[in-house]
């Protein structure tokens, strides 16, 4: 395009060398031009693109999308093993647990003894499930507490003791001292009830024992809470003829 007899590139060029010319003569130093070549983003602006699809790894193979099919979501489980019969499948059944067994922990008479000699355990007083885990006689009491013999020989306090169940040696070590033994059923709830019964507002009636029990705390050798009085000391009459 002509412009006044020249190019507007040219008129331009003359007008920058008469401003330098002019600055030169004031003593002022005139900027640097810039040119288009000497332009260039920030540093940071600009940022390198992500290269999907090339190699192993995340955004490799799959370009950061996963898999699709058996491997989507969750993955295969640890236990798939190609479709063969699983190892839980192949080998055949042993044995069975028993839904009615019941965790009972065990509770010796020396324990007892040395606990009363310690002052931990006033022999004065009913011994029972409250007591024996305030004590700390025995560990977490779950479904109840089993009287054992052991130390029978050198046990010689008379004390009142109420336990879920007892063995028959128990009970005769502890009634040839002057004590007594009553054998008590509790179900779950009763015995965290028995145990903390801060922790309700209203506590629970006691449960009855069930059938498969009943029998057990019906019989007055091993002095069960349903037996009449009479019957337990017809047994314990028995037992000291032996």
């Amino acid at each position: 395009r002509r412009v006044h007899g020249g190019s507007y590139n040219a008129m331009l060029a003359r007008c920058v060398r008469a401003v330098r010319c002019f600055h030169t003569g004031l003593g002022v130093v005139a900027p640097e031009t810039i040119t288009l070549n000497q332009l260039k983003p920030n540093y940071g602006a600009n940022k390198t693109a992500r290269r999907l699809g090339r190699g192993p790894g995340g955004r490799g193979g799959t370009s950061g999308r996963g898999d699709n099919g058996q491997r989507k979501n969750s993955g295969i489980p640890a236990r798939f093993e190609g479709g063969q019969t699983p190892i839980h499948r192949r080998i055949p059944k042993r044995g069975f647990k028993n839904p009615n067994s019941q965790d009972l922990k065990p509770l010796n008479l020396d324990t007892i003894q040395f606990m009363i000699d310690c002052g931990r355990i006033n022999p004065a007083e009913t011994l029972d499930l409250k007591k024996i885990a305030e004590v700390g006689a025995v560990g977490k009491i779950k479904d109840g507490v089993k009287l054992l013999a052991r130390g029978s020989s050198w046990f010689s306090t008379p004390i009142n003791i109420e336990v879920t169940k007892a063995s028959s040696k128990a009970i005769a070590a502890i009634e040839a001292a002057g004590g007594s033994v009553v054998t008590r059923y509790f179900n779950r709830l009763g015995m965290r009830a028995h145990l903390k019964p801060e922790k309700f507002k209203v506590l629970p009636k006691q449960a009855a024992p069930p059938p498969r029990v009943r029998d057990y705390y019906k019989d007055p050798e091993r002095r069960g809470y349903l037996a009449s009085a009479e019957d337990v000391e017809k047994a314990r009459a028995d037992k000291s003829e032996e």
